[in-house]
């Protein structure tokens, strides 16, 4: 019987199969969920136990839309100079009649032929893209790709050297259009103060980008999210100060009678189950769900956010004084990093790989273990990981500017254009609202205001603080009899009423 045993065990046992294993099949053709792998053949033997899949918590990875590698800085003392010369140049362009448009709906990649190309090679000689002497013929070659790539990365785009829609676009914007953007962009700079030195940053609004230069060129850029054309990011010059650990966020007052109150109306655990507080005078917490949503009564209390993963600014903020109260800061909506348009804030700016950027900012200031340490991104995240508030004072502040150029010329004579998302191109066209999005709620008991510093002015410190003067109330006069010869404005020509602006509490010094 034992040996029968034996001889069956010997018989039910599948026999190893020596044949190497199959190579993964590679990620462009792995099965999806609507079109499952073939089924596996049958096993011989006993059947073996699914592997268990352990859930992860961890995040996905980030994605980061591609941007432009050049070191050229797109802001340098000599940009304005250089603006002004191109914006003459392509003047003269379109005076002689421009360019001839490339037919929409043209799609190109190397090694094809298309009556096209003769629009295509015509324009980009023009432009400085392609020599002169490039061989003429309908032949999509190597050089005209090489040339579409260099027009691709001047106007922001992936520089792939595929002919497709985005390009055809940009192509067949009018020289006298391009004229106007590098006009425009140029008159903005006019009466600029900026401070350039060895280290500063530039966001430029239109390209969505932050760049870090250090000794004349760009020791990274960065993606970024900017505001989109109702909340747009308004043009500053200031310097940044300090770098803040898990921040809290103060919601803005177009935030709380736009989306909170409504919220509120009909959720009234929003505000808890984001772990926003409501604070009356003295900073005293009051209960939301129990509070009176039917008015507007909410914009007296402040609506403050605690730090944490899930906090609007994310886990880093970077303060800088100005009247707009607009600053740099993490996300948590990481996922739209990953577009090539990225117009989705209410004002203030969005910075990808934050923590890297809030390295460099830090460089030469003392790190967390005394002398001698520095902030490097091992130290940010640990100093993250604690889960308290801390800011971080620059040792030396580094100049910000946020510029509005969608044409500049860099000065090795290339013209870069990005569309004007705002629309301030437009002849007449005033100015947008700047982020008034970025107010903040004002609180019961009036707060104190500081004023941005000036180029070439000490950072003011909390010394400088004037406290806001409370609001006042006046009988109104009786309106005198107006006068014959006095012309009458009429409501259109009526100064707007602005609403009394606030700074979020602690943008400079301690956070609330």
């Amino acid at each position: 019987m034992t040996v029968l045993l034996l001889m069956g065990v010997a018989v039910a046992e599948p026999v190893p199969d020596t044949r190497p294993a199959p190579a993964p099949l590679p990620l462009s053709v792995q099965p999806s969920t609507q079109e499952q792998a073939p089924p596996a053949p049958p096993q011989a033997a006993q059947s073996v136990p699914a592997p268990v899949i352990k859930k992860t918590r961890e995040l996905p990875a980030t994605v980061y839309a591609k941007v432009s590698e050049d070191p050229t800085p797109t802001l340098a003392p000599a940009t304005f100079l250089a603006t002004m010369r191109m914006a003459e140049h392509y003047k003269a362009l379109a005076e002689a009649g421009g360019w001839s448009p490339v037919p929409a709906g043209t799609s190109l990649k190397p090694g094809d032929r298309n009556p096209a190309v003769a629009a295509l090679r015509g324009h980009l000689v023009m432009t400085g893209d392609l020599a002169a002497n490039a061989t003429h013929s309908d032949l999509y070659d190597e050089p005209l790709v090489n040339a579409v790539k260099a027009f691709q990365a001047r106007h922001g785009l992936p520089e792939s050297g595929l002919v497709q829609r985005l390009t055809v676009a940009a192509l067949n914007v009018p020289a006298s259009v391009r004229q106007r953007q590098l006009a425009a962009s140029a008159e903005r700079l006019i009466g600029s103060k900026f401070p350039f030195g060895e280290r500063y940053v530039v966001v430029n609004i239109p390209s969505a980008t932050v760049e870090a230069v250090e000794n004349g060129g760009v020791a990274r850029r960065y993606v970024a999210v900017v505001g989109k054309p109702d909340k747009a990011t308004p043009s500053v010059e200031t310097r940044v100060t300090d770098v803040n650990l898990n921040p809290t966020w103060t919601l803005p007052v177009s935030v709380i009678k736009n989306e909170i109150i409504p919220t509120m109306r009909k959720n009234p655990g929003y505000l808890a189950k984001n772990h926003i507080r409501m604070l009356g005078p003295g900073g005293v917490e009051v209960d939301s769900t129990t509070f009176d949503w039917s008015g507007e009564k909410a914009v007296n209390y402040m609506l403050r956010q605690d730090s944490g993963f899930d906090n609007s600014l994310g886990q880093v903020r970077i303060d800088m004084p100005n009247k707009y109260a607009v600053y740099m800061h993490d996300t948590p909506s990481k996922s739209l990093f990953a577009g090539n348009v990225r117009f989705h804030s209410h004002g203030c700016v969005r910075v990808g790989q934050v923590k890297e950027f809030a390295a460099w900012l830090l460089q030469g200031t003392e790190g967390p273990n005394g002398a001698g340490s520095t902030w490097g991104p091992i130290e940010i995240e640990s100093g993250i990981a604690t889960g308290e508030k801390r800011d971080i004072k620059l040792v030396k502040p580094v100049p910000v500017t946020f510029v509005y150029l969608t044409g500049y010329a860099t000065p090795d004579g290339r013209a870069h254009f990005r569309d004007d998302i705002y629309g301030l191109d437009t002849p007449g066209t005033p100015a947008p609202s700047a982020a008034t999005d970025v107010v903040t709620t004002g609180s019961i008991t009036p707060r104190p205001v500081i004023k941005p510093a000036r180029a070439g002015q000490a950072v003011p410190t909390t010394a400088d603080l004037v406290p806001a003067a409370p609001p006042v109330t006046r009988a109104k006069p009786p309106a005198p009899a107006p006068k014959p010869e006095a012309a009458r404005r009429t409501p259109s020509e009526r100064p707007p009423a602005r609403e009394r602006e606030f700074l979020p509490p602690g943008l400079v010094g301690p956070r609330g």
